[in-house]
Order: structure tokens, then sequence, then C-alpha cells
């Protein structure tokens, strides 16, 4: 009967022990990181749009999936910095030869970009990729939609990657 009450107790401590763990920041992130300070990406491309796209998309990510809250540079723990590199627009993708169909024409985008996530605590590279880049389709005269897939492409991959980096 002893046997039974000491395997119980430690069946319970394992139990508990289990539920209380849990992960603090978001997605595998270092307890200490809560706040993110996402800085607008240097853009080399002619298109200035895309700096304040891409950098009000990465923000909702870091706040709405990894519970992160917005912060300034100076106040937070992790900075999430980059550049974008490239963004080549009006690619076709499909037309019709037959000019008296109305087949629309599909256009492709492409967007790349550097990243690096700095731990300001601790002054390490939390992330860090070159080259994240993602397609974007769009009907003709309609490049808005297709960026903005693009982008949405690109902080899937900088969420997703972070997370499993850290």
């Amino acid at each position: 009967m002893k046997r039974f009450g000491t395997s119980s107790v430690l069946a319970l401590v394992l139990l508990l022990t289990g539920c209380l763990y849990s992960l603090s920041g978001g997605g595998g992130l270092p307890r200490h990181v809560r706040t993110v300070a996402v800085i607008p990406f240097e853009n080399e491309t002619a298109s200035p749009e895309l700096t304040g796209e891409l950098h009000q998309e990465l923000r909702k990510a870091f706040g709405d999936r990894l519970g992160l809250r917005d912060a300034t540079e100076q106040r937070a723990n992790a900075v999430v910095r980059g550049k974008i590199t490239s963004y080549e627009a009006d690619v076709p993708v499909s037309f019709s030869a037959d000019p008296t169909r109305a087949t629309s024409a599909r256009r492709r985008l492409q967007l790349r970009v550097d990243v690096q996530i700095i731990d300001q605590t601790t002054g390490k590279v939390l992330y860090e990729r070159t080259g994240v880049s993602a397609e974007g389709e769009y009907a003709e005269r309609e490049e808005a939609a297709g960026r903005k897939q693009a982008i949405q492409r690109i902080v899937n991959d900088i969420i997703e990657g972070a997370q499993s980096q850290w």
C-alpha cells in the first residue's frame, strides 16, 4: 500500500510540473524576450511602398503570432532589422495568344529580403537569414494584390524560421 502512495505522489508531482511548464514570450523565444522593435527595413529597390507594408505586417505578426509587445528600439528586448534587396514585378505568367478571347493576363512578382533578429539583452543574434524570398501572383494592373501575397509569405517565413531557431 505504501508503494502505491509513493508512486501516486511521484506521478502527481510530475503531472503538476508538466502543467506548470510554459513558454514566455512566444514560440520558443528566450524567456526574457517579451518586447520587440521592428525597425523599418532598408529598401534597395525602386518601390518605396514596400518598406511601410513589410514593416506593418512584421509588427502585426510578432504581436499576434508570438505574443510580443511592440516597443521602441531603446526599450525592446529584441530588435528586428533587415534589408529589402530585390523586388521584381510584372513578370508575365500567362496570357491569351488569341486577341479575340477575353482572357486576362496573369503576372508574377518576386520579393527578396535579408533579416536579422538580435537579443538586445545578451547581444546575441537570435536569427539571421539572407535571401528570404517569396512570390506573389496577380491579375494585370493589380500589382498591390501580388505584393501583399509576397509580403505575407516573407513574414510567415521569418516568423517560422525564427521560431525554429530559438
